[in-house]
């Protein structure tokens, strides 16, 4: 699975070869299309493990059930196929969308259910204003990680306590 992905987000899903990571893999071909038919199901079910580790578990507190979510996705997005895999799933869309589809439901959506659920508890404990619109909140926490990677900054060690801080300000209670 870990040699599909590095071929996936190094090469893409169109140049990415049966062929290339067998060899990488230190296997055969038949081996591989014993266990799947072909490069769409393998690049799927390397998709599915992308996400291995479970997310941290919510401690009570807010802001550091927050920070604790936003580093855990930080080491992710920055580790080895991180980044270019997302680019890869993108670029993809149009030609093979159960990838990205995989990739949505898999990792995208418990990532956002996550911090969303951390937001409406604190929304149903008075700490957030009860109209906040967390939705849009949600999008600011995961988004701005995107926005400086895309800047070509780089995203520093402790922008998951910047971000939080700076959204749950505009967020709580007056």
């Amino acid at each position: 699975m870990a040699t599909t992905l590095r071929h996936l987000s190094k090469h893409g899903y169109a140049r990415m070869s049966i062929d290339a990571i067998a060899a990488d893999a230190n296997t055969t071909k038949p081996t591989i299309y014993r266990r799947w038919s072909g490069k769409e199901e393998l690049a799927i079910a390397a998709l599915a493990q992308f996400q291995t580790q479970a997310q941290p578990r919510p401690t009570g507190s807010t802001e550091d059930d927050l920070k604790s979510l936003l580093r855990d996705f930080q080491n992710k997005l920055l580790r080895p196929n991180g980044m270019a895999m997302i680019g890869t799933l993108l670029a993809e869309e149009q030609h093979t969308p159960k990838l990205i589809g995989l990739f949505r439901e898999k990792i995208v959506s418990p990532r956002r259910e996550g911090l969303l659920a951390i937001l409406k508890t604190a929304q149903l404990r008075g700490e957030l204003e009860a109209d906040a619109d967390l939705e849009a909140a949600v999008n600011l926490l995961v988004g701005s990680f995107y926005a400086r990677y895309l800047s070509g900054e780089g995203i520093p060690q402790d922008w998951p306590g910047r971000i939080v801080t700076l959204v749950l300000r505009g967020l709580e209670k007056k």
